[in-house]
């Protein structure tokens, strides 16, 4: 055996179906009571199902090549993979022998009693079994493999201050754009993203741009009547406005708290291309359909325990779309019900949309925060000519137990497409749903 020996969690193979190389020559120890948890998932139509079938091919082609009980390599400078028994007699007394996350403990126990010069580690996802791991003094750790970002902090917002002269931002103003290279610009600035530039003479004289090819261009005039009458109430806004207008843009992502208005503007930019705005009626609509969702928590989770037809059963899930969709239509729900039966207002569940092409639409995922790496990528191939589609969510507010603020598809998406001329995003700070409800967001 090497120098050390990681016991691998549940939690994590459900994660990521790979995990087992991941750890360079350290073996790794999979206690049975692990592949008897993950086979109680294989049947699930979700990531985390499709984890559960791919680790367990896994094991079964490593299977052929040798006894997984006495060891079996997992390729040319990596480990070796056992899977041990954990007889319930070694099981400690304050330990409950019913319970899989205290038989997996007990493997770690096992291995430190059988290894005391090795470095033993239990990998968890889980951090309350990391913290009585740790009380039984075995070290454990998270599993860190599918973290884009170290901390929340990190995470790209979109957005950028740069300080030029007086005279730059009158030339804004009067052409519309200004060159880096006039500019004598030598940081790095990223495709889309979103500036605000303010004058050497004067910090309060500012332009709100952004970079397009190497200029930097004045932000969309909404003027007084913004898009279907939803006007921008702070510079993000105007900013997030600026990218879900932009018909070169096929990937737009919001991320903001709760009130921001992330949901609200991407709809009202939506319904603005979809359908003919009657306050921009010289506009001609660009997509044939507006396709709002949001995932059922957890994705992929079967929503017939809900009775009725499946709209009856998404209108739990969907009704704050509806919500938002209704205000901007004026409250009119005989309008709304118009263009759902229509077909230009489509409600769809996530759970069904692999195996979709949809083209010539504007397409909205509410709440994407919630989702995996391998949901994303399957929502962004299901894109189809003359798509665009709005990723929007709260990285603070994650009910998917498989992903955390530093490992959600979200946040994959903002940072590996940021320096793409196809994508945008830009991070809204405020809320602006109500003065209680930013409070709230604050202080609670």
């Amino acid at each position: 055996m090497s120098d050390r020996i990681n016991i691998i969690d549940t939690s994590v193979c459900l994660t990521d179906s790979e995990c087992i190389y991941h750890y360079g020559n350290d073996d790794i120890i999979i206690p049975m009571k692990v592949l008897e948890e993950i086979d109680k998932h294989k049947k699930r139509q979700d990531s985390v199902g499709s984890n559960a079938r791919s680790i367990i091919r896994e094991f079964d082609l490593l299977r052929e090549k040798g006894s997984l009980q006495n060891g079996v390599s997992l390729g040319e400078e990596k480990g070796t993979l056992y899977v041990s028994r954990v007889p319930l007699t070694e099981v400690p007394p304050d330990l409950n022998k019913t319970d899989p996350d205290h038989i997996i403990m007990t493997a770690a126990l096992i291995q430190k009693k059988q290894n005391p010069d090795k470095d033993i580690r239990l990998v968890s996802r889980d951090i309350n079994m990391r913290v009585m791991t740790d009380s039984l003094g075995i070290e454990s750790e998270d599993y860190v493999e599918n973290q884009i970002i170290e901390v929340r902090s990190d995470l790209y917002t979109g957005f950028e201050r740069l300080m030029v002269s007086d005279w730059d931002i009158d030339s804004l103003y009067e052409k519309g754009y200004l060159t880096l290279e006039e500019l004598d610009i030598e940081d790095a600035i990223e495709e889309n993203q979103s500036i605000m530039i303010y004058s050497d003479v004067n910090e309060k004289r500012t332009a709100l741009c952004r970079h397009k090819k190497g200029n930097l261009v004045k932000t969309i005039d909404l003027n007084k009547k913004g898009v279907w009458g939803v006007r921008p109430r702070n510079k993000e806004q105007v900013f997030a406005f600026d990218l879900l207008m932009d018909p070169e843009i096929s990937l737009v992502s919001l991320v903001g708290r709760a009130g921001s208005g992330k949901t609200l503007m991407a709809i009202a930019a939506g319904i603005s291309q979809t359908i003919q705005d009657p306050f921009k009626p010289e506009n001609e609509p660009i997509y044939n359909r507006l396709v709002i969702s949001r995932p059922i928590q957890p994705m992929g989770k079967d929503i017939g325990y809900l009775p009725g037809t499946l709209e009856e059963k998404m209108h739990p899930w969907l009704k704050p779309i509806q919500d938002n969709l209704q205000y901007i239509l004026g409250n009119d729900k005989a309008t709304l019900e118009e263009y759902m039966e229509k077909g230009i207002i489509e409600v769809e569940a996530l759970t069904y949309i692999r195996g979709r092409s949809i083209a010539n639409a504007y397409i909205i995922i509410d709440e994407a925060q919630n989702l995996t790496l391998h949901e994303i990528k399957t929502i962004l191939t299901r894109v189809g000519d003359n798509t665009k589609i709005i990723l929007t969510g709260d990285v603070e507010q994650i009910d998917n137990i498989y992903v955390d603020e530093t490992s959600n598809g979200l946040v994959h998406t903002v940072e590996k497409f940021k320096e793409y001329d196809i994508a945008g995003h830009i991070t809204l700070l405020k809320g602006e749903r109500s003065r209680l409800a930013t409070l709230a967001s604050d202080i609670l």
